[in-house]
């Protein structure tokens, strides 16, 4: 297990899955995301009781809240190519009462952290949609800055069509 400030990450497990379907279908929670499918619960648990085990191409981890010990988001390095010394990162909050205390941030350090430290990776990207303007603060606090933009790339909830900026972190450059 990774120990941040806030937080604790650690592999996912199959007793996750009903936490996760929760999240899913919660508007609020995957409004910047792209909309998977929609998933049953059976379905969401059969899909987690056959996770594949973490590699170096794809790492994802359970975010815990130090405080409470539960789970209260997922966060995953993927794509990662060890020739090029790079990866992308996902991460999102699902429990909407640990939104703005920090713990976003400590996930995303302590998962950077990982990334530069054990993988031995260069860069990290990501990409986040222009109106997540929460994200973006979180993200240029911790050293990312903007390196390109998808126009009209994210079709939100509504129909509405968002730009979307490529952020990159070099190793060295976390804060």
């Amino acid at each position: 297990m990774l120990t941040g400030e806030l937080i604790r990450l650690r592999p996912l497990e199959p007793e996750d899955a009903d936490t996760l379907w929760r999240w899913h279908n919660d508007p609020e929670v995957m409004r910047w995301m792209v909309p998977d499918h929609p998933e049953s619960l059976a379905q969401i648990r059969e899909r987690y009781a056959r996770l594949k085990p973490n590699s170096y191409e794809r790492t994802s981890f359970a975010i815990e809240s130090l405080a409470v010990g539960t789970l209260i988001g997922t966060c995953t390095l993927r794509d990662a190519t060890p020739e090029q010394g790079r990866a992308e990162v996902d991460i999102y909050l699902g429990e909407k009462d640990h939104w703005g205390g920090g713990y976003g941030t400590d996930a995303m350090r302590t998962l950077c952290r990982y990334g530069f430290d054990m993988m031995r990776l260069h860069l990290i990207a990501l990409w986040v949609v222009a109106g997540n303007e929460a994200a973006i603060h979180i993200y240029k606090k911790l050293g990312f800055q903007v390196d390109g933009r998808h126009r009209q790339a994210f079709r939100d909830q509504n129909g509405e069509w968002h730009d979307e900026y490529l952020m990159s972190l070099l190793e060295g450059e976390l804060r």
